[in-house]
Protein backbone atom coordinates (compact mmCIF):
# COMPACT_ATOMS: atom_id res chain seq x y z
CA UNK A 1 0.00 0.00 0.00
CA UNK A 2 1.53 3.27 -1.05
CA UNK A 3 1.01 6.73 0.30
CA UNK A 4 0.91 9.83 -1.81
CA UNK A 5 2.87 12.86 -0.69
CA UNK A 6 1.00 16.16 -0.69
CA UNK A 7 1.55 18.14 -3.84
CA UNK A 8 4.35 20.64 -3.70
CA UNK A 9 4.01 24.09 -5.14
CA UNK A 10 7.75 24.56 -5.28
CA UNK A 11 7.89 26.62 -2.09
CA UNK A 12 9.58 25.22 1.00
CA UNK A 13 7.79 26.25 4.17
CA UNK A 14 10.18 26.95 7.00
CA UNK A 15 9.22 27.83 10.53
CA UNK A 16 10.10 31.53 10.84
CA UNK A 17 11.44 30.85 14.34
CA UNK A 18 14.23 28.83 12.71
CA UNK A 19 15.25 31.62 10.35
CA UNK A 20 18.56 33.22 11.15
CA UNK A 21 18.54 36.84 12.20
CA UNK A 22 21.51 38.86 11.08
CA UNK A 23 23.32 41.12 13.57
CA UNK A 24 22.12 44.14 11.56
CA UNK A 25 18.48 43.12 11.94
CA UNK A 26 18.99 42.56 15.66
CA UNK A 27 20.53 46.03 15.94
CA UNK A 28 17.71 47.67 14.00
CA UNK A 29 15.15 45.94 16.21
CA UNK A 30 16.54 47.54 19.38
CA UNK A 31 14.18 50.25 20.75
CA UNK A 32 17.05 52.49 21.82
CA UNK A 33 18.78 52.64 18.41
CA UNK A 34 17.19 55.95 17.45
CA UNK A 35 18.15 57.55 20.76
CA UNK A 36 21.74 56.34 20.44
CA UNK A 37 21.99 57.92 17.00
CA UNK A 38 20.49 61.11 18.44
CA UNK A 39 22.91 61.10 21.38
CA UNK A 40 25.88 60.82 19.03
CA UNK A 41 24.55 63.70 16.95
CA UNK A 42 23.97 65.90 20.01
CA UNK A 43 27.43 65.12 21.37
CA UNK A 44 29.10 65.93 18.03
CA UNK A 45 27.09 69.14 17.68
CA UNK A 46 28.03 70.58 21.07
CA UNK A 47 31.60 69.33 20.74
CA UNK A 48 31.90 71.65 17.73
CA UNK A 49 29.97 74.70 18.97
CA UNK A 50 31.07 74.68 22.65
CA UNK A 51 34.79 74.56 23.39
CA UNK A 52 34.38 73.69 27.08
CA UNK A 53 31.95 70.84 26.37
CA UNK A 54 34.81 68.36 25.87
CA UNK A 55 36.69 69.32 29.04
CA UNK A 56 36.94 66.51 31.61
CA UNK A 57 35.37 68.73 34.25
CA UNK A 58 32.25 69.02 32.10
CA UNK A 59 31.72 65.26 32.11
CA UNK A 60 30.62 65.10 35.74
CA UNK A 61 28.24 68.04 35.26
CA UNK A 62 26.58 66.47 32.21
CA UNK A 63 26.24 63.08 33.89
CA UNK A 64 24.78 64.63 37.02
CA UNK A 65 22.15 66.50 35.01
CA UNK A 66 21.34 63.28 33.16
CA UNK A 67 21.15 61.21 36.33
CA UNK A 68 18.62 63.46 38.07
CA UNK A 69 16.28 62.93 35.12
CA UNK A 70 17.36 59.35 34.43
CA UNK A 71 16.46 58.07 37.90
CA UNK A 72 12.82 58.92 37.19
CA UNK A 73 12.91 58.22 33.44
CA UNK A 74 13.63 54.52 34.12
CA UNK A 75 10.37 53.70 36.00
CA UNK A 76 8.40 56.04 33.76
CA UNK A 77 9.71 54.09 30.74
CA UNK A 78 8.60 50.79 32.31
CA UNK A 79 5.20 52.32 33.05
CA UNK A 80 4.88 53.49 29.44
CA UNK A 81 5.87 50.03 28.17
CA UNK A 82 3.00 48.81 30.34
CA UNK A 83 0.71 51.22 28.51
CA UNK A 84 0.21 53.87 31.20
CA UNK A 85 1.32 57.38 32.22
CA UNK A 86 2.04 59.15 35.49
CA UNK A 87 1.57 62.91 35.43
CA UNK A 88 2.15 63.13 39.19
CA UNK A 89 5.76 61.87 39.04
CA UNK A 90 7.33 65.34 39.16
CA UNK A 91 5.50 66.66 42.22
CA UNK A 92 5.75 63.25 43.91
CA UNK A 93 9.51 63.79 44.11
CA UNK A 94 8.92 67.04 45.98
CA UNK A 95 6.25 65.43 48.18
CA UNK A 96 8.72 62.72 49.18
CA UNK A 97 11.31 65.31 50.18
CA UNK A 98 8.77 67.43 52.08
CA UNK A 99 7.45 64.46 54.06
CA UNK A 100 10.94 63.40 55.07
CA UNK A 101 11.99 66.92 56.06
CA UNK A 102 8.89 68.01 57.95
CA UNK A 103 8.37 64.73 59.80
CA UNK A 104 11.98 64.70 60.97
CA UNK A 105 11.99 68.37 61.98
CA UNK A 106 8.56 68.55 63.63
CA UNK A 107 9.00 65.28 65.52
CA UNK A 108 12.60 66.24 66.46
CA UNK A 109 13.61 62.75 65.41
CA UNK A 110 16.59 61.27 63.64
CA UNK A 111 16.37 62.14 59.94
CA UNK A 112 16.33 58.42 59.11
CA UNK A 113 12.90 58.22 60.75
CA UNK A 114 11.64 60.83 58.32
CA UNK A 115 13.30 58.99 55.43
CA UNK A 116 11.49 55.78 56.42
CA UNK A 117 8.13 57.48 56.83
CA UNK A 118 8.61 59.19 53.48
CA UNK A 119 9.24 55.84 51.80
CA UNK A 120 6.03 54.36 53.20
CA UNK A 121 3.87 57.36 52.28
CA UNK A 122 5.38 57.68 48.80
CA UNK A 123 4.80 53.99 48.06
CA UNK A 124 1.24 54.37 49.34
CA UNK A 125 0.66 57.15 46.81
CA UNK A 126 1.94 54.85 44.08
CA UNK A 127 -0.46 52.12 45.25
CA UNK A 128 -3.28 54.70 45.26
CA UNK A 129 -2.57 55.61 41.61
CA UNK A 130 -2.48 51.97 40.55
CA UNK A 131 -5.54 51.01 42.61
CA UNK A 132 -7.65 53.89 41.28
CA UNK A 133 -6.60 53.07 37.72
CA UNK A 134 -7.51 49.40 37.93
CA UNK A 135 -10.73 49.90 39.90
CA UNK A 136 -12.27 52.87 38.11
CA UNK A 137 -11.10 51.95 34.58
CA UNK A 138 -10.47 55.64 33.98
CA UNK A 139 -7.48 56.60 31.78
CA UNK A 140 -4.21 56.96 33.66
CA UNK A 141 -4.03 60.51 32.29
CA UNK A 142 -7.10 61.48 34.35
CA UNK A 143 -6.15 59.53 37.48
CA UNK A 144 -2.61 60.88 37.71
CA UNK A 145 -3.64 64.40 36.69
CA UNK A 146 -5.94 64.38 39.70
CA UNK A 147 -3.09 63.12 41.89
CA UNK A 148 -0.82 65.80 40.44
CA UNK A 149 -3.25 68.56 41.37
CA UNK A 150 -3.88 67.18 44.86
CA UNK A 151 -0.19 66.77 45.63
CA UNK A 152 0.59 70.25 44.29
CA UNK A 153 -2.00 71.74 46.64
CA UNK A 154 -0.93 69.60 49.59
CA UNK A 155 2.75 70.40 49.10
CA UNK A 156 2.10 74.12 49.24
CA UNK A 157 -0.75 74.18 51.75
CA UNK A 158 0.76 71.87 54.37
CA UNK A 159 4.20 73.44 54.10
CA UNK A 160 2.80 76.92 54.76
CA UNK A 161 0.57 75.57 57.53
CA UNK A 162 3.39 73.78 59.35
CA UNK A 163 6.42 75.93 58.56
CA UNK A 164 4.76 79.29 57.99
CA UNK A 165 6.62 79.69 54.69
CA UNK A 166 6.78 77.95 51.32
CA UNK A 167 9.96 76.08 52.26
CA UNK A 168 10.92 73.64 55.01
CA UNK A 169 13.32 74.26 57.86
CA UNK A 170 16.91 73.12 57.53
CA UNK A 171 17.67 69.60 58.75
CA UNK A 172 21.44 69.95 58.33
CA UNK A 173 22.12 69.92 62.08
CA UNK A 174 19.92 66.94 62.90
CA UNK A 175 21.15 63.51 63.93
CA UNK A 176 21.68 61.12 61.02
CA UNK A 177 22.05 63.88 58.43
CA UNK A 178 25.71 63.10 57.51
CA UNK A 179 25.02 59.42 56.87
CA UNK A 180 21.82 60.15 54.93
CA UNK A 181 23.63 62.75 52.84
CA UNK A 182 26.37 60.24 52.11
CA UNK A 183 23.83 57.78 50.72
CA UNK A 184 21.66 60.18 48.74
CA UNK A 185 23.76 63.25 47.93
CA UNK A 186 27.46 62.49 48.30
CA UNK A 187 30.12 63.05 45.66
CA UNK A 188 33.52 61.68 44.75
CA UNK A 189 36.40 63.13 42.75
CA UNK A 190 38.03 60.77 40.27
CA UNK A 191 40.78 62.03 38.02
CA UNK A 192 39.88 65.60 38.78
CA UNK A 193 36.25 65.03 37.79
CA UNK A 194 33.51 65.30 40.40
CA UNK A 195 30.88 62.56 40.24
CA UNK A 196 27.62 62.63 42.21
CA UNK A 197 26.23 59.51 43.85
CA UNK A 198 23.04 59.93 41.81
CA UNK A 199 25.01 58.61 38.83
CA UNK A 200 25.44 55.30 40.66
CA UNK A 201 21.76 55.23 41.60
CA UNK A 202 20.86 55.91 37.97
CA UNK A 203 23.10 53.21 36.49
CA UNK A 204 21.98 50.70 39.12
CA UNK A 205 18.32 51.34 38.36
CA UNK A 206 18.93 51.02 34.61
CA UNK A 207 20.65 47.66 35.15
CA UNK A 208 17.89 46.45 37.47
CA UNK A 209 15.09 47.55 35.13
CA UNK A 210 16.82 45.94 32.13
CA UNK A 211 17.16 42.67 34.02
CA UNK A 212 13.49 42.80 35.02
CA UNK A 213 12.33 43.47 31.46
CA UNK A 214 14.47 40.85 29.73
CA UNK A 215 15.02 38.13 32.32
CA UNK A 216 11.97 37.91 34.57
CA UNK A 217 8.33 36.88 34.34
CA UNK A 218 7.29 40.33 35.55
CA UNK A 219 9.09 41.82 32.55
CA UNK A 220 7.05 39.60 30.24
CA UNK A 221 3.92 40.75 32.02
CA UNK A 222 4.86 44.42 31.45
CA UNK A 223 5.22 43.92 27.69
CA UNK A 224 2.05 41.82 27.54
CA UNK A 225 -0.05 44.37 29.47
CA UNK A 226 1.24 47.19 27.29
CA UNK A 227 0.53 45.26 24.12
CA UNK A 228 -3.07 44.61 25.15
CA UNK A 229 -4.52 44.25 28.63
CA UNK A 230 -7.45 42.06 27.57
CA UNK A 231 -5.25 39.66 25.63
CA UNK A 232 -2.77 39.54 28.51
CA UNK A 233 -5.53 38.79 31.00
CA UNK A 234 -6.79 36.00 28.76
CA UNK A 235 -3.46 34.16 29.01
CA UNK A 236 -3.24 34.50 32.77
CA UNK A 237 -1.26 37.73 33.25
CA UNK A 238 -2.22 39.50 36.53
CA UNK A 239 -2.93 42.83 34.87
CA UNK A 240 -4.00 44.70 37.99
CA UNK A 241 -1.02 43.60 40.07
CA UNK A 242 1.35 44.43 37.22
CA UNK A 243 0.06 47.98 36.86
CA UNK A 244 0.04 48.63 40.59
CA UNK A 245 3.61 47.32 40.76
CA UNK A 246 4.67 49.69 37.99
CA UNK A 247 3.20 52.69 39.84
CA UNK A 248 4.99 51.57 42.99
CA UNK A 249 8.22 51.52 40.96
CA UNK A 250 7.64 55.14 39.97
CA UNK A 251 6.95 56.01 43.61
CA UNK A 252 10.11 54.27 44.83
CA UNK A 253 12.31 56.19 42.39
CA UNK A 254 10.49 59.41 43.32
CA UNK A 255 11.47 58.68 46.92
CA UNK A 256 15.13 58.30 45.91
CA UNK A 257 15.03 61.56 43.94
CA UNK A 258 13.23 63.33 46.77
CA UNK A 259 15.82 62.31 49.35
CA UNK A 260 18.57 63.50 47.03
CA UNK A 261 16.78 66.84 46.72
CA UNK A 262 16.48 67.20 50.48
CA UNK A 263 19.97 66.13 51.48
CA UNK A 264 21.62 68.15 48.72
CA UNK A 265 20.14 71.49 49.81
CA UNK A 266 19.00 70.89 53.44
CA UNK A 267 15.66 72.57 52.68
CA UNK A 268 12.91 71.97 50.13
CA UNK A 269 10.79 74.49 48.24
CA UNK A 270 7.18 73.29 48.16
CA UNK A 271 6.57 74.46 44.58
CA UNK A 272 9.34 72.42 42.99
CA UNK A 273 8.79 69.53 40.61
CA UNK A 274 5.91 70.93 38.57
CA UNK A 275 6.59 70.21 34.89
CA UNK A 276 9.32 67.63 35.47
CA UNK A 277 6.90 64.80 34.72
CA UNK A 278 6.88 65.90 31.08
CA UNK A 279 10.67 65.75 30.96
CA UNK A 280 10.61 62.19 32.30
CA UNK A 281 8.11 61.19 29.62
CA UNK A 282 10.13 62.96 26.93
CA UNK A 283 13.29 61.10 27.97
CA UNK A 284 11.41 57.79 27.75
CA UNK A 285 9.92 58.62 24.34
CA UNK A 286 13.27 59.79 22.96
CA UNK A 287 14.65 56.49 24.26
CA UNK A 288 12.25 54.52 22.07
CA UNK A 289 9.16 53.95 24.24
CA UNK A 290 5.88 54.05 22.34
CA UNK A 291 3.02 56.21 23.58
CA UNK A 292 0.71 53.26 22.88
CA UNK A 293 2.72 50.87 25.10
CA UNK A 294 4.22 47.44 24.60
CA UNK A 295 7.57 48.63 23.25
CA UNK A 296 10.67 50.27 24.73
CA UNK A 297 13.65 49.70 27.00
CA UNK A 298 15.26 50.99 30.18
CA UNK A 299 18.54 51.55 28.35
CA UNK A 300 16.73 53.78 25.88
CA UNK A 301 15.37 55.93 28.72
CA UNK A 302 18.95 56.28 30.02
CA UNK A 303 20.12 57.47 26.61
CA UNK A 304 17.19 59.88 26.47
CA UNK A 305 18.19 61.29 29.86
CA UNK A 306 21.78 61.59 28.65
CA UNK A 307 20.58 63.60 25.66
CA UNK A 308 18.75 65.85 28.09
CA UNK A 309 21.90 66.31 30.17
CA UNK A 310 24.09 67.07 27.16
CA UNK A 311 21.58 69.55 25.76
CA UNK A 312 20.88 71.42 29.01
CA UNK A 313 24.58 71.84 29.81
CA UNK A 314 25.75 72.14 26.21
CA UNK A 315 23.63 75.25 25.75
CA UNK A 316 25.27 76.77 28.84
CA UNK A 317 28.78 75.86 27.64
CA UNK A 318 27.99 77.35 24.23
CA UNK A 319 26.94 80.55 26.06
CA UNK A 320 23.54 80.60 24.41
CA UNK A 321 20.33 81.93 25.87
CA UNK A 322 18.92 79.06 28.01
CA UNK A 323 15.46 79.87 26.63
CA UNK A 324 16.50 77.83 23.59
CA UNK A 325 16.60 74.67 25.68
CA UNK A 326 12.88 73.93 25.34
CA UNK A 327 13.12 74.42 21.58
CA UNK A 328 15.92 71.87 21.30
CA UNK A 329 14.05 69.47 23.61
CA UNK A 330 10.93 69.67 21.46
CA UNK A 331 12.90 69.25 18.25
CA UNK A 332 14.69 66.19 19.63
CA UNK A 333 11.37 64.69 20.73
CA UNK A 334 9.92 65.00 17.23
CA UNK A 335 13.07 63.80 15.47
CA UNK A 336 13.54 60.84 17.81
CA UNK A 337 9.90 59.79 17.41
CA UNK A 338 10.11 60.00 13.62
CA UNK A 339 13.40 58.11 13.56
CA UNK A 340 12.06 55.38 15.84
CA UNK A 341 8.96 55.00 13.66
CA UNK A 342 11.09 54.79 10.49
CA UNK A 343 13.37 52.16 12.03
CA UNK A 344 10.40 50.02 13.12
CA UNK A 345 8.92 50.15 9.61
CA UNK A 346 12.24 49.10 8.13
CA UNK A 347 12.49 46.19 10.55
CA UNK A 348 8.94 45.04 9.85
CA UNK A 349 9.52 45.29 6.09
CA UNK A 350 12.55 42.99 6.25
CA UNK A 351 10.84 40.24 8.28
Amino acid sequence: MSSTAPPSNGVDHVDERLLRTTPLKKLLARPELGSVVGAIAVFAFFAVVADSFLKPSSLGTVLYAASTIGIMAVPVALLMIGGEFDLSAGVLVTSSALISSMFSYQMTANVWVGVGVSLLVTLAIGVFNGFMLTRTKLPSFIITLGTFLMLTGLNLGLTKLISGTVSTKSVADMEGFPSARKLFASEATIGGVEFKVTILWWLGLVALATWILLRTRFGNWIFAVGGGADAARAVGVPVHRTKIGLYMGVAFCAWISGQHLLFSFDVVQSGEGVGNELIYIIAAVIGGCLITGGYGSAIGSAVGALIFGMTSKGIVYAEWNPDWFKFFLGAMLLLATLLNAWIRKRVEATK
